[in-house]
């Protein structure tokens, strides 16, 4: 099985976060998390956590720069049709405007797919892990990354960096988080 890995949004080039909003807000210790960098730095531990464990595994966007939804399931489904054995994990933090908005989500596109089966499995493992966080459900949506990919897909809100408490569980324990979602991978492989 080849794990596919997506880091949505941009990173920071010459001191720049390269997509516009999502972030949080900034806290009153003056911390901010950029969903960008953050995703970048899950999908960076999953990747050696798969490498170290001899799970073939391939981070979708390499680039600090944004990457066009169109562009990142255009290489998606480049690699799937040449291994009919890849999953993807798309990676995210949530927004919401109130800051009472909390838990963890994982998507998968409509209907009953392959994609379901995974997202239970990822969910149960990073739930054992992430106590911190109460689960707001696994959902089904039209969102590109579940939908416009060949391949069986999740896209997960690890917790919402909208929220300060969540937030600062994002920015510290980002070694749990990708554990528990490589816990998942395991059991599904």
């Amino acid at each position: 099985m080849m794990i596919l890995l997506d880091n949505g949004h941009g990173g920071v080039i010459d001191g720049v976060y390269q997509t516009s909003g999502k972030r949080s807000p900034i806290w009153s210790d003056g911390s901010q998390l950029f969903e960008g960098v953050f995703n970048r730095e899950i999908t960076d531990r999953l990747y050696h956590l798969c490498y170290v464990h001899g799970i073939e595994c391939e981070v979708i966007v390499p680039e600090l720069e944004d990457i066009p939804l169109y562009e990142r399931s255009k290489r998606i489904n480049k690699i799937y049709k040449e291994r009919k054995d890849a999953i993807l994990i798309s990676i995210h933090a949530n927004g919401f405007s109130k800051e009472s908005a909390n838990g963890f989500s994982i998507y998968t596109s409509r209907g009953q797919t392959r994609s379901d089966e995974i997202a239970r499995t990822i969910s149960k493992e990073y739930l054992k892990e992430m106590t911190e966080f109460r689960m707001r459900g696994h959902k089904e949506a039209g969102f590109w990354m579940v939908k416009k990919t060949h391949c069986p897909a999740v896209l997960i809100e690890c917790a919402f960096m909208t929220n300060e408490r969540e937030c600062k569980i994002l920015m510290t324990e980002q070694d749990r988080i990708a554990r528990a979602i490589f816990e998942g991978i395991i059991k599904i492989k």
